[in-house]
């Protein structure tokens, strides 16, 4: 039997120490990591156990896009836990219902579906099953600079590290996608980087097979990965192939969706519709977990008389479904998409253009909205990566001073709230650029 701790135990009052003593962490070695307390937050702040606040510069984990405990947010959880907890997905239910139709405005003509589902990964594992039903093929195509969730079918989708000591699903290919600044395509202008893309992704449909492939699912804008932002032609690009071979194009929403890039969708930007879109994180910044997948009304009504096979005990769970509500009723009368797109390009955006003009070890900066990277180099004519021992320490220091900032690989991501300030963002961006000199950086 495991050992547990008495309610009456000094230590059932320590956040840590029964958080080492029980908690098994995601991607972690477990004796490697110390994690610290936080106990609430507002805003686009964060306050720990011993009440010093932190300015949040990584939304958690990109997703809490309305901020810390947003009174209309919380509302709508209690007034629906008041009415009914929990029902089983075959039912009616108000909130779902509620919530269905507003996200299903936020997707482009022609898409009035929702499936809903617990997180981001079995949004695009549903994605997936969909294209694999509808076209009756198996293959799909993605980025090896992605990220698509921890499930069977998502991480194989996964270009990254974390794919290959999971990677036990089938039918997966993987494509280079477009990264100017490490162009794999040895271009030098976005207009190159794109051509050249598009003439590589054609050719891998030709090589495995068109009549293999079920669907390419490619991020609206990379996040984990690092925040390329494609050339405006890309997915228009992309579209038409798709459209000539017959292939299904998911597009994922789950990070860059409501609000982060300034946009409802980040596709928004890039003039394109795709057959399906998954989302989840901002849709209600996880205050109750929750995603899903946006069908195309062709995909939807090819269900109409046949068994769609997927499906989630808490599948529109009532809170969740609640908090949805809530949330993007919020973020409309407050213009909290509007503030991110403003934030980003009046501050965000001008601030860390103006440490790279001051740190020489600021390779590349690029994002949209609230989704931004500084790109860290040892060099910036070699672009050999800045070496993790530093990454950590600008992490630290940036903590010490108030700011939390991602690092990964050798980036700071920057991705507040899309409720942030101007002034809190000048402030994160001043703190950064404290914390670069004071390393010599």
């Amino acid at each position: 039997m495991g050992h547990e701790f008495p309610e009456d135990s000094a230590i059932w009052d320590d956040a840590v120490a029964l958080d080492r003593a029980h908690v098994f962490h995601s991607w972690s070695a477990q004796k490697k990591i110390h994690p610290f307390e936080i106990v609430t937050g507002h805003g686009s702040t964060l306050v720990d156990a011993e009440g010093k606040e932190y300015l949040d510069f990584t939304s958690q984990l990109v997703n809490v896009n309305i901020g810390y405990q947003h009174p209309k947010v919380l509302a709508g959880i209690a007034e629906q836990s008041q009415l009914m907890c929990t029902l089983g997905p075959g039912y009616a239910n108000l909130a779902r219902g509620r919530a269905a139709n507003l996200v299903a405005k936020r997707a482009p003509e022609g898409f009035s579906k929702v499936f809903f589902t617990n997180a981001g990964a079995d949004a695009n594992e549903n994605a997936i099953r969909a294209a694999r039903q509808f076209t009756g093929r198996d293959k799909i195509i993605s980025s090896y600079r992605s990220y698509h969730g921890n499930t069977g079918a998502a991480i194989s989708a996964t270009g990254d590290w974390r794919r290959k000591p999971n990677d036990f699903s089938r039918g997966h290919v993987h494509i280079m996608t477009p990264y100017l600044y490490r162009s794999p395509f040895f271009a030098q202008t976005e207009d190159e980087e794109c051509a050249r893309a598009l003439e590589h992704f054609e050719q891998v449909v030709r090589f495995e097979g068109p009549d293999t492939i079920a669907a390419v699912l490619l991020e609206s804008i990379p996040g984990t990965a690092g925040v390329m932002v494609p050339p405006k032609d890309y997915f228009k690009g992309i579209r038409e192939i798709t459209r000539k071979y017959g292939i299904l194009m998911i597009t994922d929403e789950v990070m860059a969706g409501f609000g982060r890039t300034g946009e409802w969708f980040a596709l928004d930007a890039f003039d394109y519709v795709p057959d399906l879109i998954s989302f989840a994180k901002g849709c209600n910044s996880g205050y109750v977990p929750a995603g899903g997948v946006i069908f195309s009304d062709e995909i939807a009504h090819s269900f109409d008389e046949r068994v769609f096979p997927g499906g989630l005990t808490y599948s529109g769970h009532p809170l969740a479904m609640a908090s949805i509500v809530a949330a993007q009723e919020a973020m409309e009368a407050e213009d909290i998409v509007g503030n991110a797109h403003r934030v980003g390009e009046d501050v965000i955006s001008a601030g860390l253009n103006d440490l790279k003009s001051k740190h020489e070890h600021i390779g590349d900066v690029r994002g949209k909205g609230v989704m931004w990277v500084a790109e860290m180099v040892a060099d910036r004519k070699s672009k050999d990566m800045l070496d993790g021992e530093t990454m950590s320490a600008i992490h630290s220091k940036a903590m010490d001073a108030g700011l939390l900032v991602d690092v990964h690989d050798n980036r700071i991501h920057v991705v507040p709230p899309c409720v942030i300030t101007p002034e809190e963002a000048k402030r994160g961006i001043d703190i950064l650029d404290g914390v670069l000199s004071e390393l010599g950086l």
